[in-house]
C-alpha cells in the first residue's frame, strides 16, 4: 500500500451498502440513516470497519473515502482481507494485537502507532470501538484514525537531538560504570533499536579467519541471529580493507544498491532488507560492526543515524577496550591468586617435608633401628607427595649390586628384596653413582586400554664417607617433579645417610661390645678360677698354722721366743688374704649379673643400733666419738639384710679407719619424699676432687688419710657401690668444711 498525499488524483470508490457496515436494514428514506451515511462520507478522520470471526480471526470490511485517500486502496478491494494481506508481517503483528485487547476487553480503546506504506512510515491516533450483539459478544469493530505523521516528524525533530543526546550518555555512563561488556552490548542494541525504530540492532564480532559471530541483538523478526557464526562476503578481499579504512556502509535497498548478486543473496538469506554498518575499533584494528537493519522494506537512512551509529561505535570500542583491560586485570588476579595458593601450598609442603625430617631426627635420636626409620620414611613419602610407590634401596660393599631394602607400594607389584646388576642398568646408575639425581618416565608393562605413563625420580642417599644408596619416587602421572621437590627429597636423603651410617657404627659398636662382654666373662672366669686356686693354698696353710699349736707344747715355745710371733703372723695374713680372695669372689659374682636380692622389711630403728654398737669400743678406744639418729617416722624398708649389713659394715669401717682421735663420726636415717637416706659422716677429712673421683675404685688408697695405719684389701668401697646398686639403690660421696659424707638412698 502507499500513501498518496495528492487526495484529488485519487478515484472514489463507491460506499458499500449500509448493511454491511452496521449489520442492520438500513431505509434510504430514513432521515437519520441518511445522515449517518453522511458523516461516514464526508468526516475528515478515517473510518474503518473489521469483522471479528467466529474463530477470532479479522477481515477488513470496508473504508470510507477519507481513509482510501490516505492509503490509496479502494474498500472494494480491501474487503475480505486481514492484516497481513495489506501490512507488513512486523506492522500486521501490532495491528491484530490491539484488535485483540479491543475485543478482549469488550470496551473502546485508544492507541498511536507507526505503520509502513511501501517503506514509509505514517503515524496514526486511532480508536477501536467494539460492536456487541444480543449476546453481548463482539463481532465487528469500527474504527476512527487520524494521521498525526506531521506532529510526530516536529516532536520528533525537536528531540531527537535530546534523545540521541541523552542514549549517548547512559551507554557512556554503563562504560564509566565497568558495567559487564556483554550487558553493555545487549543494551545499547535494545535502546538503539528502540531509538532508530528499526527491525534489528547487531553487534557482529569478527574473527582472525574472517568469519564472526553475533554477540548481541535486539530484534522484532522471528528467527534470531545471536550467536550464529556467520562469514560476511562483503568482508572479504577489497571490502574487508574497505571497512579496516574506517569506511560505512549504507544500503537502503539492497536490491537497487548494486550490489553483488551473491552478497544479495546473503542478505536475503538473513532478512535483510535494509542496513546501515559502521566498524567498531580497537585501537587501530577493527573489532567488530555495528549495524542496523530493516528486514521487509526499504528504509532511508539519514544523516543523524549514521552518525549516532558512529558515535557508538565508538563508545562501544571504548568499552571492548576497557573489557579487555579488565579482562587482563582479572586474569592478572587469577594469576597472581594462583601464584599465591602455589606459593602456600609449597609453603605447606615445606611444612610437611620440615615436619618429617624432623620426626626422622627425632626417630634417629631415639632410636637405632634403621629398618624402623627408613620403612616408616617410605610410607610417609607417598601419601605426602601422592605417590604410587616408595623405595630405598642400597648398594652392597663393592658397589656392583643395588638391593630394594625397603618399599611401600599401592597398586604397584612389592619389589622389596629384589637385588640387580649395576652393570645391566648403566644408563641410569651412572649419573646416580656420581650423586646426581634423575628422573624420566616410564610406560607400565602389560596389557591396558589406555597406555599408563608414571614418572620417576631417583635421589642419591650420600655423605662425605661415599654412597649409600637411592630413593625412588613413582608419581602416576606424567607430571614432573620440580626443582623445590628435588630439593626437599635431598635433605630427606640426607636425613637417610645419617641414619644408615648411625645404624652401621651402632652394629659396630655392638660388634665391639660383645667382645667386650666376652673378655670380660674370661676376666671374671679367670678372676674366680684364681680366687679358687688362691683359697685352696690359704686353707691348708690356716690348717697346718692350727696343727703346729696344737703339736708344739707350751715348755717347747717357750724354749723358742720367735715362735709365738711367727705363728701371729701366719694368722694375721691368712685372714687378710681370705678376705681378700672372699672380696674379689663377691665383686665378680656382682660384676656378672647376679641374682636377684632376697628382699625382708627391716626396721632401722631396731636393726640399726646393735650394728654401730658394735664399733663402740673400737671408737673408744681411737678416742672418737660415735652418734646415731634415726628418725621414728622411718617405715620398714623391704631390702636384703645381709647385704646392706654389709654396706654399713664397711662404711663404718672406713670412717673409723680415717678419722683421727679427738673428732666425731655420725649414722643417720630418715625418709625424705619417698627415699630412705642413710649418712654416715666422719670429721677431721677433707678429700679432694681426684680423690672423691675414684675412691669406689677397686684397690684404691687413702693411705696418707689413715692415722690409725689400717690395713686392707682395697676392695671395700667398690663392693659397697656394687651392693648399693644390685640393691636398686644409689651411692655418692661429698667432702667440704673438714668432713666427708657418704650417701646412701633406697626408693621405697
Amino acid at each position: 500500500m502507499n500513501i498518496n498525499p495528492v487526495e484529488s488524483t485519487m478515484e472514489l470508490t463507491k460506499l458499500s451498502p449500509p448493511q454491511i457496515l452496521f449489520g442492520t436494514e438500513v431505509d434510504e428514506k430514513s432521515s437519520s440513516e441518511q445522515f449517518l451515511l453522511s458523516m461516514y462520507d464526508s468526516v475528515q478522520a478515517s473510518i474503518f470497519v473489521v469483522d471479528v470471526l467466529e474463530d477470532g480471526d479479522f477481515r477488513y470490511v470496508a473504508l470510507n473515502p477519507t481513509h482510501e485517500r490516505w492509503i490509496g486502496i479502494r474498500s472494494d478491494d480491501l474487503r475480505g482481507k486481514k492484516p497481513e494481506d495489506i501490512l507488513s508481517a512486523i506492522d500486521a503483528a501490532k495491528v491484530r494485537q490491539h484488535y485483540v485487547d479491543c475485543v478482549q476487553f469488550g470496551t473502546t480503546i485508544s492507541y498511536e502507532q507507526c505503520l509502513q506504506f511501501q517503506g514509509v512510515p505514517t503515524w496514526w491516533s486511532t480508536t477501536l470501538t467494539p460492536l456487541k450483539d444480543a449476546n453481548s459478544k463482539v463481532y465487528r469493530l469500527i474504527g476512527t484514525s487520524s494521521n498525526i505523521t506531521s506532529v510526530k516528524q516536529a516532536e520528533q525533530a525537536v528531540g531527537l537531538p535530546v534523545e540521541r543526546e541523552k542514549l549517548l550518555e547512559t551507554i557512556a555512563g554503563r562504560i564509566h560504570q565497568s558495567v559487564e561488556l556483554e550487558t553493555i552490548l545487549h543494551q545499547t542494541t535494545i535502546e538503539l533499536r528502540q531509538f532508530f525504530n528499526c527491525d534489528r540492532v547487531l553487534i557482529y564480532r569478527l574473527e582472525a579467519d574472517g568469519s564472526g559471530v553475533i554477540i548481541a541483538e535486539s530484534t522484532v523478526a522471528s528467527d534470531s541471529l545471536l550467536g550464529k557464526n556467520i562469514t560476511d562476503p562483503c568482508l572479504n578481499g577489497k571490502h574487508r580493507e574497505h571497512h579496516g579504512r574506517g569506511c560505512i556502509q549504507v544500503v537502503e535497498d539492497i536490491y537497487a544498491a548494486g550490489l553483488h548478486p551473491c552478497h544479495i543473496d546473503f542478505l536475503t538469506s538473513l532478512q535483510i532488507r535494509a542496513n546501515l554498518v559502521v566498524p567498531i575499533f580497537q585501537k587501530q584494528d577493527m573489532w567488530g560492526l555495528l549495524i542496523a537493519q530493516h528486514c521487509c522494506e526499504s528504509r532511508q537512512w539519514q544523516q543523524t543515524e549514521t552518525d549516532l551509529l558512529k558515535q557508538l561505535a565508538t563508545q562501544i570500542g571504548i568499552a571492548v577496550q576497557q573489557a579487555e583491560l579488565h579482562q587482563q586485570l582479572q586474569d592478572l588476579k587469577a594469576k597472581m591468586e594462583l601464584e599465591k595458593q602455589k606459593h602456600i601450598s609449597q609453603l605447606q609442603q615445606v611444612r610437611n617435608f620440615e615436619a618429617l625430617v624432623r620426626r626422622m631426627t627425632e626417630q634417629i635420636r631415639d632410636s637405632l633401628d634403621q629398618t624402623q626409620v627408613l620403612q616408616t620414611l617410605t610410607q610417609e613419602l607417598a601419601k605426602l607427595l601422592n605417590l604410587d610407590r616408595c623405595q630405598i634401596e642400597l648398594y652392597s660393599i663393592c658397589q656392583t649390586l643395588v638391593t630394594i631394602a625397603y618399599e611401600y607400594s599401592i597398586d604397584l607389584p612389592q619389589c622389596q628384596g629384589l637385588t640387580k646388576q649395576i652393570a645391566d642398568h648403566l644408563e641410569v646408575y651412572q649419573s646416580l653413582l656420581q650423586k646426581q639425581p634423575l628422573q624420566f618416565l616410564e610406560i607400565v608393562p602389560g596389557w591396558e586400554p589406555k597406555l599408563l605413563v608414571m614418572s620417576q625420580m631417583a635421589c642419591p642417599i650420600f655423605d662425605t664417607q661415599g654412597i649409600l644408596g637411592n630413593i625412588w619416587l613413582t608419581r602416576p602421572s606424567q607430571e614432573a617433579f620440580d626443582e623445590f621437590e628435588i630439593e626437599l627429597m635431598q635433605q630427606v636423603a640426607n636425613e637417610c645417610a645419617i641414619a644408615i651410617r648411625q645404624a652401621q657404627l651402632y652394629k659396630q659398636n655392638q660388634a665391639q661390645v660383645k667382645e667386650l662382654e666376652k673378655s670380660d666373662r674370661l676376666k671374671n672366669q679367670f678372676l674366680r678360677t684364681l680366687s679358687q686356686e688362691l683359697r685352696t693354698p690359704i686353707t691348708s696353710i690356716s690348717l697346718a698354722v692350727q696343727t703346729l699349736e696344737s703339736v708344739l707344747t707350751p715348755a717347747e715355745i717357750s724354749e723358742i721366743e720367735i715362735v709365738p710371733q711367727l705363728l701371729q703372723i701366719l694368722h694375721n695374713e691368712c685372714g687378710r688374704e681370705s678376705k681378700l680372695i672372699n672380696d674379689l669372689l663377691t665383686l665378680t659374682y656382682l660384676e656378672a649379673e647376679p641374682d636377684p636380692p632376697t628382699l625382708i622389711a627391716i626396721d632401722f630403728q631396731s636393726w640399726l643400733h646393735p650394728i654401730i654398737e658394735s664399733f663402740r669400743d673400737l671408737t673408744i678406744c681411737q678416742r672418737q666419738q660415735l652418734n646415731l639418729t634415726v628418725d621414728r617416722a622411718l617405715p620398714p624398708l623391704e631390702t636384703d639384710i645381709t647385704d646392706l649389713e654389709r654396706i654399713v659394715t664397711e662404711l663404718l669401717n672406713h670412717a673409723c679407719k680415717y678419722t683421727p682421735a679427738g673428732e666425731a663420726i655420725a649414722v643417720s636415717a630418715q625418709l625424705i619424699g619417698d627415699t630412705v637416706e642413710l649418712n654416715i659422716t666422719n670429721s677431721g677429712i677433707e678429700l679432694t676432687s681426684n680423690e672423691l673421683s675414684r675412691i669406689f675404685e677397686p684397690f684404691y688408697h687413702l693411705s696418707k688419710h689413715d692415722p690409725w695405719k689400717h690395713s686392707g684389701t682395697g676392695l671395700e668401697l667398690a663392693l659397697v657401690q656394687k651392693m648399693v646398686r644390685h640393691l636398686g639403690g644409689s651411692i655418692y660421696v661429698e667432702s667440704a668444711a673438714g668432713q666427708t659424707t657418704f650417701t646412701v638412698k633406697f626408693p621405697f
